[in-house]
């Protein structure tokens, strides 16, 4: 007797065993959960996201102790524009007072009046580092709270970077739970349409929703290794959501299927069993291919995509072992119902419904891609390159305080702030290193960059914003220097130029055995996009390398391995395409609500494009196995085609428009690069379902015939020795399978 595989083997247990394996696997859930909260979420630091000669600035400024500390301003105005100097001056000794007796501030900076005289400022720098600020923050909002309401004769509010931080955070938990209450009845009715049946409709729904709760304690727990920069539980929900469901779909309907073809003549765990062979198989495959595109982020070396490479990874993998494990057993108890009811419709004289074969609207849809291979092709691809053109001309910029919310009252804050004070737009910070006793020059080559920029007209004039400090050992040395232009203006980036490429060299540059670089959040920004490119060949290299292996060991076949890279390019690239269209531009602002910069989202294209190719992934082993079992069976490549899509059609479009709902809910979402995310994937599984698998793919495939599958050595005997028979026609009720362990 044929060895049976690991997917086969955990299915029978679980469908022999339905109570031990639901009830472990909700355990599992609860331990996952409960060991998170004990273990709680190491989040990433200041540290972990220095990256170029940014991140060696801020290494040297950290060693002198004048790094970058985090600061709050209290804004201190009127409502009605004229504002009563001597009230806010008092609303400012009482808040210096307040805040000068909270253990998380280090010190609070004299109060100074705008130059038009109509905001009042106090900054107040607290304790600790950057990232880690948004933790200790509530204490100061509480203070300002207080002062406001002893002095409602003026407006006390409060901003900066850990409070904006803070309404960041607030706001992305509030945009999950709207994501969730969007998604679910959407999910819950379109299953219910796929498999009319409110129960069959739930086990998806609940399989996702419990990965996605196990996946989230799992990251936490990961954080400890892999630090979490925020953005883990997003990116869980948005895929978790969307493979659960999947997985579950594919499996679910495969054990319709399998039912509808024994006829009553097996019992639940051998029609779990069957399901398992076929669909557990490819759930694998395609996990795998989805885990193996993702880890490719980890070439990028950067924090923010290691984190949420690790999110998407660990929910796959839950969405695995769920589909693999809890969900044959509630097959199998679901399928006992089944039988009774197919059973007492019998007795009544009712037909029960098939689910297996092929649709004669599938049929119908397919035709022009089979009958007219050559001319659906080239007009399909044509379409997808039309959509992809407008991705030549991308731009990628961080995206910064300009895009954030102006929902968060610490963003409208700030935005009054910068109006009165617009030298605190930008700010760069030139960092020195050198001996002690260079130190005098390094002060004067300095003090002569100051005067450089003062004359510069990028720079403010004001010697106020421009700051000189010297460590206590003489070896390291600050300057800060101010730029009224709003940090996304192509000034700021020009400023940042003059003081790297003219001002340094001029200055500090004759300062023998000095080390100078530029910090400050344009150039974060700028070194971030630098070192992200020069990542990016590597990354998509090893992407495509990686994709075109595991699916050519998938399918034993070269030649479906380069229509797999080729077919996800073209929709990752039409994908992209709309992107810039709708977001690079200003058209579609009010629609989406969202503020446009000109660019994209520099952690947008590269992340995506690595999840799109996971994701196409999910429909070319769905798709194609179901193509290569009906090829197996001796059916020539077009009826395979035909046989395989047409089979499974259905539930990929229902498994398309469930993702579509998950994808697209983040695109009513307030974080812009969400938004993005969102809009990208929701418009790239559009495609690749309703496109490239309905139309390029079954084209390609009809055009190529049997070369398809080439070199498979096991499809050339099978198509040298057809058996004539379709797929729902068998009498053999075991699928086609070469060998192969998963």
């Amino acid at each position: 007797m044929k060895k049976q595989s690991v997917t086969v083997r955990v299915a029978s247990w679980s469908a022999a065993h339905p109570w031990r394996a639901i009830v472990g696997w909700f355990l599992f859930v609860v331990l996952c959960l409960a060991a998170s909260a004990v273990a709680g979420t190491h989040s990433a630091t200041t540290e972990d996201y220095r990256v170029g000669k940014a991140g060696q600035a801020e290494a040297m400024a950290a060693e002198g102790g004048l790094q970058r500390r985090p600061v709050e301003q209290i804004v201190i105005d009127s409502a009605s524009g004229t504002l009563d100097v001597s009230a806010a001056r008092a609303a400012a000794a009482d808040v210096t007072a307040r805040m000068q007796k909270l253990p998380e501030v280090d010190r609070v900076e004299k109060p100074v009046l705008s130059k038009n005289g109509k905001v009042l400022m106090v900054q107040v720098v607290m304790k600790g580092e950057e990232l880690a600020a948004r933790k200790h923050v509530d204490p100061l909002v509480a203070q300002t709270a207080a002062a406001q309401k002893s002095h409602p004769d003026v407006r006390v509010q409060e901003t900066g970077g850990p409070s904006m931080s803070k309404g960041l955070d607030a706001q992305r938990g509030d945009d999950l739970a709207f994501s969730e209450m969007l998604t679910l009845p959407v999910t819950v009715i379109t299953l219910m349409i796929a498999f009319g049946s409110v129960i069959a409709a739930g086990v998806p729904v609940l399989l996702a929703l419990s990965s996605i709760a196990a996946a989230m304690g799992l990251s936490a727990l990961a954080s400890h290794v892999l630090p979490d920069a925020g953005v883990g539980n997003n990116i869980i929900l948005l895929i978790g959501m969307a493979v659960g469901v999947d997985y579950s779909l594919f499996y679910l309907k495969r054990d319709r299927e399998e039912r509808a073809r024994a006829g009553g003549k097996l019992g639940s765990q051998a029609i779990v069993e069957l399901a398992a062979a076929t669909a557990g198989r490819a759930i694998v495959v395609s996990g795998l291919a989805v885990i193996v595109s993702t880890a490719t982020l980890y070439l990028a070396t950067d924090v923010i995509f290691s984190s949420l490479a690790t999110g998407t990874i660990i929910v796959v993998l839950v969405a695995m072992a769920s589909s693999l494990t809890v969900l044959p057993a509630l097959l199998a108890k679901l399928g006992a119902r089944a039988e009774r009811r197919s059973a007492r419709r019998a007795a009544e004289g009712k037909r029960n419904r098939d689910h297996a074969g092929t649709s004669k609207v599938w049929n119908a849809m397919l035709r022009p891609a089979t009958q007219r291979p050559a001319i659906t092709l080239l007009i399909s691809v044509l379409i997808m390159l039309g959509l992809a053109s407008p991705a030549l001309g991308l731009k990628l910029s961080v995206l910064g305080k300009d895009t954030f919310s102006r929902k968060i009252p610490a963003v409208q804050t700030y935005d009054r702030l910068t109006a009165a004070f617009p030298e605190m737009l930008v700010q760069h910070q030139v960092v020195v290193r050198a001996d002690a006793d260079r130190s005098p020059q390094v002060v004067k080559a300095l003090e002569d960059l100051r005067r450089r920029a003062q004359a510069d007209p990028m720079f403010a004039k004001d010697a106020t914003y421009f700051k000189l400090s010297t460590s206590g050992d003489r070896r390291v040395s600050s300057l800060m220097l101010s730029v009224p232009s709003k940090p996304s203006s192509s000034q700021a980036l020009d400023s940042l130029a003059h003081i790297r490429d003219d001002f340094l060299p001029a200055t500090v540059g004759k300062v023998p055995g000095a080390e100078a670089y530029v910090t400050g959040d344009i150039a974060r920004d700028s070194d971030y996009l630098d070192h992200q490119n020069s990542k990016l060949p590597l990354v998509v290299g090893f992407l495509l390398l990686v994709t075109f292996l595991v699916t050519v060991v998938t399918f034993r076949s070269v030649v479906i391995g380069l229509i797999g890279i080729m077919l996800n390019l073209l929709s990752a690239a039409a994908a992209f395409g709309l992107l810039v269209v709708v977001f690079q531009g200003e058209w579609a602002q009010s629609i989406l609500d969202f503020h446009s910069t000109g660019a994209i989202g520099s952690r947008v294209p590269l992340f995506l494009f690595v999840i799109l190719f996971g994701l196409s992934m999910d429909y070319q082993v769905f798709v194609v196995s179901r193509i290569r079992e009906a090829a197996l069976r001796g059916l020539d490549t077009r009826k395979a085609v035909l046989d395989g899509i047409g089979s499974s059609a259905g539930v990929v479009t229902s498994a398309a428009i469930v993702m579509v709902t998950v994808f697209a809910s983040f695109v009513f979402l307030n974080l812009v690069e969400m938004k993005q995310m969102g809009f990208v994937l929701a418009v790239a599984v559009l495609l690749d379902a309703f496109i490239v698998r309905i139309m390029i793919l079954p084209s390609a495939m009809t055009l190529l015939g049997n070369a398809s599958w080439w070199p498979s050595r096991g499809m050339r005997r099978a198509q040298s020795q057809p058996t004539g028979l379709s797929g729902s026609a068998a009498p053999d009720l075991r699928p086609v399978q070469e060998t192969g362990r998963f």
